[in-house]
């Protein structure tokens, strides 16, 4: 469990970091775009791509954080 919490959060965390360059370099890294499949599809993130990036990475660092105090 410990283990499925840390990748899941790296993940987030990446994805998130990785949205957010995508959104302030005005969409030059299309690869890097993997959550924006989340904020085009989703009508209340339309408009808040960035604000949505920088909760999913916040989120990630707290799934990992999480991920320390939870027994193996």
């Amino acid at each position: 469990m410990k283990k499925l919490l840390e990748v899941t959060g790296f993940l987030l965390t990446v994805f998130g970091v990785f949205g957010v360059i995508r959104e302030l370099t005005g969409g030059w890294f299309r690869f890097m775009g993997v959550t924006r499949f989340l904020t085009e599809n989703v009508w209340f993130l339309e408009h808040r791509a960035l604000f949505a990036n920088i909760v999913i990475a916040a989120l990630g660092l707290a799934l990992m954080v999480m991920s320390d105090r939870v027994k193996s």
